[in-house]
């Protein structure tokens, strides 16, 4: 299989001008990195690469790695080496290591996995393009030592009054005011730079933030991610027009933690404002916020998520467990009442929204009553769908040195009780949405009907709809009745727009 690319030109300046290269981006993990990839795509095609679908047709293979988990970082492993051994065929020259593994491991990774031509750190994201021709050239890239980036990126002012961060391991400095960044910069991933969407979807996620400054115990992305630091409402204002420009119709609003959005910019309440503005955004029909804190969620976000025209009555929380002891080892707050009271105020709000979450089990030092508390909540919650996690130790965090170990099988069986309680739940849940009226966005057309989601799921992780009949297209906003269920999955039936609205089916323009 071979790649034809443009020949070299001669420029006036006797220089000759690199062909395009044929470079394929793959993307694992989160829909932050997703933005990450398409900010590396947006780089390499202004710069000269040209991008393909096929990393089978690709010269230089690109591969946006995820290091949050062991399943994760596994993944994104049998990726590059099964990117590697496409170069047995001989078009494809170089495989590239990019993201949070590469990002968290550098020159360890780079040893272990020898397959790959070079491991990439997020400091190497604005020269990237200048990186691959080098690589491709036969010169060697010295990978990276890892270090915590907290320790590189500005404090937050809403610690100023703490006189120092702690960090294991390292000695920080006072905190001072965070300096003015240069505008779009994203920290921790490379200057912000346009966007070259890699899919055609409808729905696209669009970045508030860069980092994270809590201190959950299990969790090491602060160290690899660095502390959080907000866009700029106008930057993301900007993204989100271009977006709409490129024919996305949902919006969805991706950080390690939306709930501080803002505080670093002086205004821990910009996203209710910055949300009306997002919705008015011609073209957008739906904006959706991802991955809040429950213990940071105040009443005038609910609202303004379940309140303002546009926006999804959608509540991303991130409960992870359930017992306030046990969440107090993992450095987070609340408990099985307080999170019950948000979900009322949720639901009091907007009795139809959407909420899901993620819960771990195992944990060090859970009990038999810890997990009877958190199977508790998971019956009196009602969420539409719940992620379940078996812990692990993550290198680097506080939860690895913490007594109260369980062994691998008894991790295992606690997840496998907590998966078949919350598959239950999860159905009973979608059984009680029968009946509903639903607003589908259509994301594709297949031989069994149209699908897509509605309002309450979230892209990839929450379900889809089904809708009967024919006549649909990728885009389009249907509002249908939910007549039955499946799991998650609910099937659907179009109706007919009341006089003067959109009829079912129809974009708008």
């Amino acid at each position: 299989m071979t790649t034809t690319t443009e020949p070299a030109t001669e420029p006036a300046d006797g220089h000759p001008t690199p062909a395009p290269l044929d470079v394929a981006v793959l993307t694992l993990g989160c829909a932050r990195n997703e933005v990450d990839s398409e900010e590396l795509a947006g780089r390499l095609e202004a710069d000269g690469f040209r991008l393909v679908d096929d990393p089978a047709d690709a010269g230089t293979v690109v591969v946006n790695t995820c290091g949050f988990v062991e399943s994760a970082k596994k993944d994104s492993v049998d990726t590059l080496l099964a990117a590697a051994d496409l170069k047995a065929d001989g078009v494809t020259r170089a495989v590239v290591a990019v993201g949070c593994l590469a990002e968290r491991y550098g020159v360890e990774l780079a040893g272990e996995l020898p397959e790959a031509d070079a491991v990439l750190g997020f400091d190497d994201y604005p020269d990237i393009a200048d990186r691959l021709r080098s690589i491709l050239a036969g010169e060697e890239h010295v990978s990276h030592v890892p270090s915590d980036r907290r320790r590189l990126l500005p404090i937050s002012p809403v610690d100023r009054d703490a006189s120092t961060v702690s960090v294991p391991g390292h000695q920080v400095a006072p905190v001072v005011a965070a300096p003015d960044l240069p505008e779009g910069l994203a920290p921790a991933s490379g200057p912000r730079t346009v966007r070259r969407r890699l899919g055609s979807g409808p729905t696209a996620p669009l970045k508030l933030a860069s980092g994270c400054d809590r201190r959950c115990s299990f969790c090491a992305i602060p160290a690899f991610r660095g502390s959080f630091v907000s866009r700029r409402p106008s930057d993301v204002l900007g993204e989100a027009r271009w977006l709409a420009g490129e024919g996305v119709r949902e919006l969805f609003l991706v950080s390690e933690n939306t709930t501080s959005y803002g505080k670093d910019l002086g205004d821990l309440r910009l996203l209710e404002t910055l949300l009306p503005e997002l919705a008015a955004v011609d073209g957008v029909d739906r904006v959706r916020v991802s991955y809040l804190q429950p213990a940071e969620t105040r009443p005038g976000l609910v609202s303004a998520i379940a309140g303002t025209p546009g926006v999804v009555p959608y509540f991303d929380l991130s409960f992870q467990h359930a017992s306030g002891p046990l969440l107090r080892r993992m450095r987070r707050f609340g408990d099985k009442d307080s999170f019950l009271a948000l979900l009322e105020q949720v639901r009091a709000a907007a009795p139809r929204a959407g909420v899901r979450s993620n819960v771990i089990v195992g944990f060090p030092g859970e009990t038999e009553d810890d997990l009877e508390t958190l199977c508790d909540f998971l019956v009196a919650a009602r969420l539409d769908v719940t992620g379940v996690f078996g812990y692990s130790d993550e290198d680097g965090t506080e939860a690895a040195t913490l007594d109260g170990k369980h062994d691998a099988d008894e991790i295992a069986a606690r997840v496998e009780h907590m998966t078949a309680l919350v598959e239950q739940l999860t159905a009973q849940r979608a059984e009680e949405r029968i009946g509903e009226p639903v607003s589908v966005l259509v994301e594709s057309v297949g031989e069994d009907g149209a699908e897509g989601r509605a309002e309450h799921q979230g892209p990839d992780v929450d379900g889809s709809v089904l809708l009967t009949g024919d006549g649909h297209a990728v885009g389009d906003l249907v509002e249908a009745v939910v007549v039955d269920a499946q799991g998650a999955d609910l099937v659907a039936e179009p109706v007919v727009a009341p006089a003067g609205g959109r009829p079912a089916g129809e974009t708008r323009s």
